[in-house]
């Protein structure tokens, strides 16, 4: 899946799977700016950083469980926003630290570290970066991802793709080839 926010004309929280088809939204009441958003791969968990509000707030991947980590002014200075373990991790952009936030308590934050110029943060952790297990993108005996001639964009599925192609080029009429 693709979580990603929109704050045009009707702010969301939204999820679709990777080749854009299923498009769901999530959150899309009480919600104005939301600016960064973080995955709890593990737990299944959408954080996100709302700057018109001043708020942290979290949902399951179903838009449920709905909660408010953090609100204040504070908020409205932070960008990027990441998951590890107990905590979550941001940038301050006022005066350009790393924070540290307890995610199931919101008044624990602290400040790690100064950077210059910090605007997205990110954690890598062997645990949440996903066993690898044939695909329908996998590269065919003619060496093309999935068959597809461009681009092979996974679907509802491991075992479901789309092929799509680049710009200036359409899909052929079976599917997998660009002309």
């Amino acid at each position: 899946k693709l979580f990603f926010t929109d704050y045009g004309n009707a702010a969301k929280v939204e999820r679709c799977d990777m080749d854009g088809m299923n498009r769901t939204w999530i959150v899309d009441s009480k919600i104005e700016q939301p600016t960064a958003l973080a995955l709890d791969l593990i737990n299944k968990y959408v954080y996100w950083l709302d700057i018109y509000l001043e708020s942290l707030e979290v949902v399951d991947y179903q838009g449920r469980r709905r909660q408010t980590i953090t609100k204040g002014r504070q908020i409205r200075h932070l960008c990027g926003l990441a998951v590890f373990e107990n905590y979550l991790y941001t940038v301050n952009s006022d005066n350009l630290s790393i924070l540290r936030i307890h995610r199931y308590n919101g008044t624990d934050v602290q400040a790690l570290a100064r950077l210059d110029n910090a605007k997205e943060i990110r954690v890598f952790q062997k645990r949440t970066q996903a066993a690898v297990r044939s695909h329908a993108c996998e590269l065919d005996p003619s060496g093309m991802p999935g068959g597809c001639s461009h681009i092979c964009l996974l679907s509802s599925s491991h075992k479901a793709r789309t092929c799509r192609c680049r710009t200036g080029f359409i899909l052929g009429s079976d599917g997998r080839s660009c002309k």
